[in-house]
């Protein structure tokens, strides 16, 4: 047994201090997507700094991230309650949205992913800094859509009621921005919880608790459905080592989020967003010079 693990602990292409320096990015990573989102942001640049080819680690994180994106799905099920049928509807939307993403990071030459990749990035880090400003404006839609069924209610002499976002019609803005989030998710994963987050709490007719509910689950749901084309399509492109490492790091993070994260000043977590982000901005442009 002894002599079986230490040859399978042979092939691991990184050094003891790298896997350390990973997993403690997965539980980052994990952590901060139940928080926040934009974990990919945290083991992103710490991947393609170990030397992991930058497709490679797009897809490898992707598929680890799976298990932290269940687990913050499995402790958000009660915010979900009142907007299931909705959620029935978004679902295979955002599937459909990551197999395309997915579709295009595979059959794209890897050199468009490499000039792709830092705009993206830095696409994400502005989603992550204008987050506070998203999120009033996403009070304030809430407030408006709330005052002005109060108002319609009172105009036909009824009693206000709360809006029930699986009965009321939802705007088409939403599924289309919903598909085009979930081909971004497919494609490069990072910060797609936080432009996610933007549209539902813009768009979809809930409060904004549930409109976090919804993200988490859409989330896993494009994750799951690129990895699975990962698997049928590009076996021999991941890196099962980063997949497992992210994998029980997340989980772990993704757990300590949901029960002590919220402790965390926001603005202390979107510091190490952005320092990492640059990180993996100026790896990914010193390969391409």
């Amino acid at each position: 047994m002894g002599d079986a693990v230490t040859g399978l602990l042979a092939g691991l292409p990184f050094e003891p201090w790298q896997v350390g320096l990973i997993l403690l990015a997965g539980v980052w990573a994990g952590l901060i997507n139940t928080i926040v989102g934009s974990g990919t942001l945290v083991t992103f640049p710490v991947l393609v700094a170990m030397g992991v080819p930058p497709v490679t680690a797009t897809m490898s994180n992707a598929m680890g991230l799976i298990a932290g994106n269940l687990t913050g799905a499995w402790h958000y099920r009660a915010e979900l309650r009142g907007v299931e049928r909705t959620l029935l509807k978004l679902v295979p939307i955002s599937a459909v949205g990551g197999v395309a993403g997915a579709a295009l990071l595979l059959h794209l030459p890897e050199s468009v992913f490499g000039y792709a990749a830092p705009v993206l990035v830095v696409v994400a880090l502005g989603f992550v800094v204008l987050q506070p400003r998203l999120q009033a404006v996403v009070r304030r839609r809430k407030e408006q859509q709330a005052e002005a069924a109060q108002a319609a209610a009172r105009a036909r002499g009824e009693t206000p009621r709360p809006l029930d976002p699986d009965r009321a019609p939802q705007p088409m803005t939403l599924y289309v921005l919903v598909l085009l989030t979930g081909v971004y998710g497919g494609y490069f994963v990072a910060a797609q919880g936080v432009l996610l987050l933007g549209v539902l709490g813009v768009f979809l007719l809930a409060s904004l608790q549930a409109a976090n509910a919804v993200k988490v689950v859409l989330v896993a749901v494009v994750n799951i459905v690129a990895a699975v084309s990962y698997v049928l399509f590009a076996l021999d492109r991941i890196d099962w080592w980063v997949v497992l490492l992210i994998a029980v790091s997340s989980s772990l993070g993704s757990w300590a989020g949901a029960k002590i994260g919220r402790r965390l000043p926001p603005p202390v977590l979107r510091a190490v967003i952005v320092v990492l982000g640059v990180v993996a901005l100026v790896t990914l442009v010193a390969r391409l010079v």
